[in-house]
């Protein structure tokens, strides 16, 4: 049996924490056994690790870990909380007789004063610690957290409450979270080369630790675009590789490519394996089960759309009527070079599409990691199972909630060790009646967004012209 430990969490992307930890837990190679009343919605989460070492590791790699602690003691009201406390006297009756020690009271959606700081530490005068007070460098710090309701749009006194909590919690400080340092180490305004695409930090390095970033491992954007989530997937010491159907968001205008100037920067230059230019569904890959993971942001049309090669359709003409090179090089009377044309490639289209070439190109047990838009209002579960293959299972799903649409963190993990031929990236038949069937929120997203979502019945897709 283990231990219990209290893990304070910073209160932003709560539906990315479980998924964080249970990666972190895999990478590692231990298990987390959650109480079964655990609200994801709540600051504070207790959780059952084999060791103390394993607590370590997840306040490190962890980027919404605040702090973990050895849990004693949680109660509505400090009554409660205090006969708890005293029965776990084994656990700490070890720093009684010559440690230094502090404690610290300290509160969520609320600031306690100073003097009922006191009375609180006050009242813990039971456990007789006799060693030396520290408030600088303690061998052992003792904390208390007070969690109150959300107050955020009511208009109060600062102390206004105080003691009301809906809950308080006791434990020792065993470590802070370290990794919500790099937040703004990969700031993207502190960053030498990103664009209006460039994905936020903090969402770059969840993504990250999805996908099990580490030393050894070769992960793959298809469409890095300025490379946020290659810096991140470096850093946690991963070889990258990524591609790109416009080579200029990869190079910007210096003479070195923005990517590599970006990865100089953190550090993680020589971890760029290499950057190409190349539609995704022409891809050059002759073998498949190259990659340890997969991680990639696709366009869906609001900023930048995405493309791939192809022409739209015309009047008369086929619409992927693509000539050769050859061809088009003797009705030209220049010498400059072939740039095929493109077409707008529709997002749920896309999505199948990657999962398709994920299970191509991962090893077994490799993972895609992406984002996914969705409409609200209406997302069903079998949005994600339509777009998943033979061989691919959903290991994560997480909301990032916008309102009238959000967009969903997708974790697919490859389940087998079968091997797949590449894919064709065409529509078949029976893909195209059983679409017919089920139409995803994320079907047409672009046009959805652009007309503020009221109308759910799109017949005939706009083209994107951008």
């Amino acid at each position: 049996m283990g231990e219990f430990y209290l893990f304070a969490f910073a209160q932003a992307h709560e539906e990315f924490r479980i998924p964080e930890l249970q990666s972190i837990a895999e990478l590692h190679n231990f298990t987390i056994k959650f109480q079964s009343e655990v609200n994801v919605h709540r600051p504070f989460m207790i959780l059952e690790l084999e060791s103390e070492e394993h607590a370590r590791t997840l306040a490190r790699r962890c980027i919404l870990v605040k702090a973990v602690c050895e849990f004693y003691a949680r109660g509505l009201s400090y009554e409660e909380l205090h006969e708890q406390n005293r029965a776990r006297l084994p656990k700490w009756g070890c720093y009684i007789p010559d440690t230094s020690f502090r404690f610290m009271v300290t509160a969520y959606n609320h600031s306690i004063p100073q003097a009922r700081q006191r009375a609180v530490v006050e009242d813990f005068s039971y456990m007789g610690f006799l060693g030396k007070i520290d408030m600088k460098n303690p061998e052992v710090t003792m904390i208390c957290y007070e969690e109150y309701r959300d107050k955020r749009g009511m208009t109060r006194e600062k102390h206004e409450g105080d003691g009301e909590f809906e809950e308080a919690f006791f434990g020792r400080l065993i470590e802070e979270g370290s990794a919500r340092s790099l937040i703004r180490k990969f700031d993207v305004k502190k960053r030498v080369y990103y664009g209006n695409t460039s994905m936020e930090a903090e969402i770059s390095l969840l993504m990250a630790n999805q996908t099990l970033a580490s030393p050894g491992k070769l992960i793959y954007d298809p469409f890095i675009g300025t490379g946020s989530m290659a810096y991140t997937t470096a850093h946690f010491g991963a070889m990258v590789f990524g591609s790109d159907i416009d080579g200029r968001q990869m190079r910007g205008k210096a003479n070195q490519p923005g990517i590599i100037r970006a990865a100089a920067q953190y550090g993680v230059a020589g971890r760029i394996v290499d950057l190409c230019t190349f539609d995704v569904t022409r891809n050059p890959w002759r073998c498949g089960e190259l990659f340890d993971a997969i991680i990639t942001d696709p366009p869906y049309g609001v900023r930048a759309g995405a493309k791939r090669l192809g022409r739209k359709p015309r009047p008369g003409k086929p619409a992927d009527d693509l000539r050769s090179p050859e061809t088009i090089m003797k009705n030209r009377p220049d010498d400059q070079p072939y740039i095929p044309p493109t077409k707008p490639y529709e997002l749920s289209s896309l999505a199948s599409d990657l999962v398709q070439l994920a299970r191509y190109m991962l090893k077994p047990q490799g993972r895609l990691v992406f984002f996914l838009p969705t409409v609200t209002d209406e997302y069903e579960e079998l949005d994600i199972q339509t777009m998943l293959c033979e061989g691919m299972e959903v290991v994560a799903n997480s909301l990032q909630n916008f309102g009238s649409w959000g967009r969903r963190l997708i974790t697919i993990r490859k389940a087998t060790s079968e091997r797949f031929p590449p894919p064709s990236f065409e529509v078949s038949s029976g893909e195209l009646e059983a679409s017919s069937l089920h139409v995803p929120a994320h079907k047409d997203f672009r046009e959805k967004y652009f007309q503020g979502f009221k109308n759910s019945n799109f017949e005939q897709p706009v083209q994107d012209n951008h």
